[in-house]
C-alpha cells in the first residue's frame, strides 16, 4: 500500500462536502480545489511506475498540487465561506509531511554516510 496515495484519497472524501460550499460562492475556486486535489492523487500514481527521476518529479508536482488545496481551502476560510477546520486539514498536513519526505529522500542521509562519501575526497 502507498501511504500518500492512500491519504490523497482520504483527503478528496473529506473534501466533498466543502466543495458544493465554496462552489456555492465561486465556482472557480471550488474548480480550482477539486482539481488539485485530483492532480495530487494522478501525479503520486503516476510516479509510482518510474525508478528514474520522472518519480522525484511526479511527487514533486503533487506536492505542489497540495499546497494549492491548502491554498484553497485557505482562501475560502479568508472569505468566511468555511467556518471550521476539520479532518481535511489533518489529512492535509499528513499528506503534505509525507510529500516532503518522497521529494526529499535522496537528501536525507545518516551523518555517517557523509562522513564518509567527504572522506574519499
Amino acid at each position: 500500500m502507498f501511504i500518500a496515495y492512500e491519504i490523497s484519497k482520504q483527503l478528496i472524501v473529506s473534501l466533498r462536502p466543502l466543495v458544493p460550499a465554496i462552489q456555492s460562492c465561486d465556482r472557480e475556486l471550488a474548480d480550482q480545489l477539486r482539481r488539485a486535489a485530483q492532480s495530487v492523487l494522478l501525479n503520486l500514481a503516476e510516479g509510482q511506475k518510474y525508478q528514474n527521476g520522472n518519480r522525484k518529479k511526479h511527487y514533486e508536482i503533487a506536492q505542489g498540487s497540495a499546497n494549492e488545496v491548502k491554498a484553497a481551502l485557505d482562501a475560502a476560510e479568508a472569505w468566511g465561506w468555511l467556518e471550521t477546520r476539520g479532518e481535511e486539514r489533518e489529512l492535509l498536513d499528513r499528506l503534505l509531511a509525507v510529500l516532503w519526505k518522497l521529494t526529499h529522500a535522496g537528501l536525507l542521509q545518516k551523518p555517517g554516510e557523509r562522513a564518509r562519501c567527504r572522506d574519499r575526497q
